[in-house]
């Protein structure tokens, strides 16, 4: 039996493992309360917070059933914190109402029978106690029954004296949140977002995931709270058409410029608005009075972060994870409309993609490297914004915060902004690598080169593209479609490519004019076909793309190791 001052229910969920952080960071032992098949999620995500888990307890639970399937299983309870919920649209109206209000109220009556408890904080939605008892479930079973357990729980707490406080969060944003507004952001990042349904005054309030956390956990410490309900949203969150117009800003696409009524939304064709029905209830003008709840947050000592730089990181998020359909690579983000990965002041090795690729095509080496690496979308090309600064002026920018000497690493198009870095700031750089430096190779073919090439990758499946193009099919292939298939992406990625291929002899002449050490790797089946002084690394069985087909051996000579110690058919090295 584990005796614990905390358990959250629904402990692997958004805001109930971030509920565990915290309580555990504030040195109280928790037990985290949930389903079967979660405990492994639960602790790669806390150990991936470098979180100390010496005080956690993992046990499973069913809320649907009246004693929560937890038997003897855990004593000395205080406080108990419900953040488990179905919160999903298109839910069965049974299965809504089994987990959201069943389950609610055997995890309240559960916490009455417990002889420690200080209090019961339930978390719901900030519409929940707002809407005075209405409950539509033909209009969407997931909020209908948040609503009726919003007011059956109080009904329940005051009846027979439970300490319960009600928590009700707005849209909470922090990593791994995919829900409402991310869909919206995922639309207009995706060009699919020509008007923005609601009005001018449509108020969808935001909430910095810590702020809830920390105000939740924090909820039993202060005795008034019981028998209240506090809506936590961040007050200075724009109406709906300047939060949107700040996030386009920060992606640096084009944000609608009209306003629909969600009523006329709604009898338009799905696979026209892009949006689900349910989701249009929750767009209204609404306004939320949070006084008390600020009340609250000034005696714990939190605040809001500034809401737009809360928007634009969780913009961020929601393009790094493709909303929620990929895990999203760490540490990346946009600055000034330029996809950047990885280190942004100290990086050991800068690196730049070729065609049709983007900076997801650097993992494999970055995980054989070991090292800081700063990765950067090519500007028009995969997430980066197009720019009218010429690619000599772009990668200033882009070194600008720099405050190593990297090695510079270009592949094929890449290349381009590699050599004009280096032959500008040559003591900025320790050393220059370019992968298959197309200049110095077989030119593409005029098919290749056309603008149709660009319409007919971009809508083939990711197995038929990696064939088609020599890529490994993979992540690297899936992000660079991902990146095609946005408005406007392949028709500037094959405008690139025929740009590249009419500079091949300016290119030459500068390299030659590099004074810092260049090493060049290619793949055996795509040799360079003109001269050059400058070491050159073949490495056998790989095309024009060896940093995925052989990226520990890339990495190496990245590393300035000789491969010499290689199997003798994996690379060969020399001068051409």
């Amino acid at each position: 039996m584990a005796h614990t001052d905390s358990i959250v229910f629904g402990a692997a969920g958004f805001i109930g493992r971030s509920l565990v952080a915290e309580l555990l960071r504030n040195g109280n032992t928790v037990t985290a309360a949930l389903r079967a098949g979660s405990q492994d999620r639960l602790r790669t995500w806390l150990d991936g917070q470098s979180v100390d888990t010496a005080g956690l307890t993992v046990t499973t639970t069913d809320i649907g059933e009246p004693d929560l399937a937890l038997g003897d299983t855990v004593a000395g309870v205080r406080d108990v914190y419900n953040a488990a919920a179905l919160m999903k649209f298109g839910l069965d109206a049974d299965v809504a109402r089994r987990v959201n209000l069943d389950g609610a109220v055997h995890v309240l009556e559960w916490a009455a029978r417990q002889p420690d408890l200080r209090r019961v904080v339930h978390i719901t939605g900030y519409r929940a106690a707002d809407d005075g008892g209405n409950q539509d479930y033909g209009n969407g079973a997931y909020e209908a029954s948040k609503v009726e357990a919003d007011g059956l729980l109080r009904r329940i707490a005051t009846e027979r004296g439970i300490p319960l406080t009600m928590a009700n969060p707005a849209g909470v944003l922090g990593p791994g949140q995919y829900f409402g507004l991310s869909d919206i952001i995922d639309n207009l990042w995706q060009g699919r977002l020509p008007a923005l349904p609601g009005s001018a005054d449509t108020f969808v309030p935001v909430v910095d995931l810590d702020y809830v956390a920390r105000f939740i956990v924090g909820l039993p410490t202060q005795p008034d709270t019981v028998g209240r309900s506090y809506p936590l949203l961040d007050a200075a969150t724009p109406v709906l058409p300047e939060l949107i117009r700040l996030v386009a800003d920060h992606l640096h696409v084009a944000a609608p410029r009209f306003t629909l009524p969600t009523a006329l939304v709604r009898r338009l064709p799905r696979a026209v608005t892009h949006a689900d029905p349910e989701a249009l209830s929750f767009l209204s003008s609404d306004r939320y009075d949070t006084s008390e709840s600020d009340v609250i947050a000034r005696r714990l000592g939190i605040s809001h972060p500034p809401v737009d730089e809360l928007l634009h990181t969780y913009a961020d998020g929601i393009v790094a994870g493709r909303n929620g359909t990929v895990t999203p690579t760490p540490r990346s983000g946009f600055r000034d409309g330029t996809w950047l990965v990885g280190e942004r002041t100290d990086p050991e090795y800068v690196l730049l993609h070729g065609i049709p690729l983007d900076s997801e095509s650097w993992s494999d080496v970055v995980r054989e490297l070991d090292a800081p690496t700063l990765a950067a979308d090519l500007p028009g090309l995969g997430r980066s914004a197009v720019s009218a600064q010429s690619t000599g002026d772009w990668m200033e920018e882009l070194m600008a915060p720099v405050r190593t000497r990297p090695v510079i690493v270009g592949h094929s198009l890449g290349a381009w902004a590699a050599i004009e870095f280096a032959l500008r700031h040559p003591d900025r750089v320790s050393r220059l690598v370019l992968i298959a430096p197309a200049f110095l190779q077989q030119p593409a073919s005029r098919l290749t080169r056309s603008p149709l090439a660009a319409e007919v990758v971009k809508r083939m499946s990711v197995t038929t593209a990696a064939a088609r193009l020599g890529i490994p099919e993979g992540p690297t292939i899936a992000s660079a479609l991902a990146a095609l298939r946005r408005p406007g992406v392949a028709q500037r990625t094959w405008a690139a490519l025929r740009a590249a291929g009419a500079s091949r002899d300016e290119l030459a002449a500068k390299l030659s004019r590099v004074t810092v050490p260049v090493d060049i790797i290619v793949g055996s089946d795509d040799p360079l076909i003109e001269p050059t002084d400058r070491p050159v690394t073949t490495i056998t069985g790989t095309g024009h793309y060896p940093q995925l087909t052989h990226p520990d051996l890339v990495a190496r000579v990245l590393r300035g190791e000789s491969l010499s110690a290689a199997p003798q058919d994996a690379a060969t090295s020399g001068s051409r």
